[in-house]
């Protein structure tokens, strides 16, 4: 089961989503298309736009935005968010990671292994770490209902044909909500930070429920304080 080629498409295509989702109107406020626009076709977000393009990236973009709805939209307003790709997720954690190490002297010591740095069989480890932390903040808000995810295993198994990986997919979107199970899957204390990274960048911290999820899968990852903020402070930044 390869789950960094699909994960890369799903983060590449986030910024494009937003591109399309906050297209300025005539007032010169940008046009946040809903989860409902997204399903019903209306607007230049709309899915039926998105997955009218060329290749995968559009079919990425269109199954990007079944799972984050309107979240993004929201968090962000205007503001794109200028990641690109599972690497540029790496190169974030490690950032915040680096920071944290710099920070506190009890620290491990080391150049962190985030996912950017790694051989392919330990990309392929930290990437389905990441999808499962990723589809668990998509489900943070209880937004998935039963068209959504009819569409959403449509758009995934015309960007796979990994039977493996489409049935685990499915089974984590089943899932009842736990970050207890979610903090499991982190080998490493990088895979902690890349996975809880890959968290704050999908939900809308200003929603009590999502905030609570991200709270507490802090706590089940057992993340230091310090580079839980270091993190958070990331995403911040590109959103900036």
């Amino acid at each position: 089961m390869k789950t960094s080629g699909l994960l890369d498409q799903l983060l590449k295509t986030g910024q494009e989503l937003l591109s399309k989702q906050q297209t300025p109107t005539a007032g010169g406020k940008p046009a946040a298309a809903g989860l409902n626009d997204l399903l019903g076709g209306a607007g230049s977000g709309s899915l039926g736009n998105l997955l009218s393009g060329a290749g995968g990236g559009a079919l990425a973009a269109g199954a990007m935005g079944l799972l984050l709805g309107n979240k993004k939209a929201r968090k962000f307003g205007g503001k794109a968010v200028t990641y690109g790709g599972l690497a540029a997720l790496g190169v974030l954690a490690y950032k915040a990671y680096s920071n944290w190490q710099a920070q506190q002297a009890s620290a491990p010591q080391g150049a962190p292994q985030t996912v950017d740095r790694l051989p392919p069989a330990q990309v392929e480890q930290h990437s389905q770490a990441i999808l499962k932390a990723l589809v668990a903040a998509a489900k943070s808000d209880g937004h998935i209902d039963a068209r959504e995810r009819q569409l959403i295993d449509a758009e995934v198994a015309k960007l796979t044909s990994d039977g493996d990986l489409q049935h685990w997919l499915d089974a984590e979107l089943n899932k009842p909500l736990d970050p207890a199970e979610v903090a499991a899957a982190a080998q490493t204390p990088e895979m902690a930070a890349e996975m809880y990274l890959a968290s704050v960048l999908a939900v809308d911290e200003e929603h009590f429920m999502e905030r609570a999820y991200l709270e507490e899968l802090a706590r089940q990852l057992k993340l230091d304080p310090q580079l839980k903020a270091e993190l958070e402070n990331q995403v911040r930044g590109i959103s900036g």
